[in-house]
């Protein structure tokens, strides 16, 4: 069994394999997909292996070690273009946390347009469409995917870390403000 679930999980690559595709496909029982599982986890812990088996998302995926990542780094060729720029990271962000999620909302709490942003995230395969809103014209609703799970080592997006409340100005600085701000007025028409 664990030689047949360590195959296909090296056929299917990082897309990798739910628990209930690695018992369709081994024609085998829920526990014992799930104990050849745990051996191969333990048989990937020692460190002469260079891979291991993770769960990512709600999948198993054989990945390379975090200790050999500058070797992997020199061998693969990164373009600039793979790395996330700040307004991708806010549109993911955005989704990751208000999931499913329409661009025109994404753009309300932007203040622009991310038309482009969601183009390219979608080309990455970090988000996709996970169906249509209720309202007019049935907009596109966003959320992410397994993948934007590996690129962020999460299991899922409860993991994301809680977002702190924005603080609210207090009133009584909000009066400060108009009563200085009054008081600049008087003076200048004064003089």
């Amino acid at each position: 069994m664990k030689a047949m679930i360590e195959g296909l999980l090296f056929v299917k690559g990082s897309d990798g394999l739910s628990l209930e595709e690695l018992v369709t496909l081994t024609n085998g029982e829920a526990n014992e997909v799930k104990k050849a599982l745990k051996e191969l986890y333990d048989d990937y812990q020692s460190e002469e292996r260079g891979i291991q088996l993770e769960l990512l998302g709600n999948r198993y995926k054989l990945t390379t070690k975090e200790e050999h990542r500058h070797l992997y780094e020199q061998l693969t060729f990164e373009e600039e273009t793979s790395t996330l720029s700040n307004s991708a990271l806010e549109v993911l962000a955005i989704i990751a946390y208000n999931e499913p999620i329409t661009r025109l909302d994404i753009d309300e709490i932007r203040g622009v347009n991310s038309s482009y942003v969601i183009r390219k995230l979608l080309l990455k395969n970090l988000i996709e469409e996970v169906g249509r809103a209720d309202m007019a014209g049935r907009p596109k609703l966003y959320g992410v995917t397994n993948d934007f799970l590996d690129y962020f080592g999460l299991n899922s997006t409860s993991e994301l870390p809680e977002l702190n409340p924005v603080e609210e100005v207090d009133n009584n600085e909000k009066d400060l403000f108009a009563s200085k701000y009054s008081e600049e007025e008087k003076e200048e028409s004064i003089s």
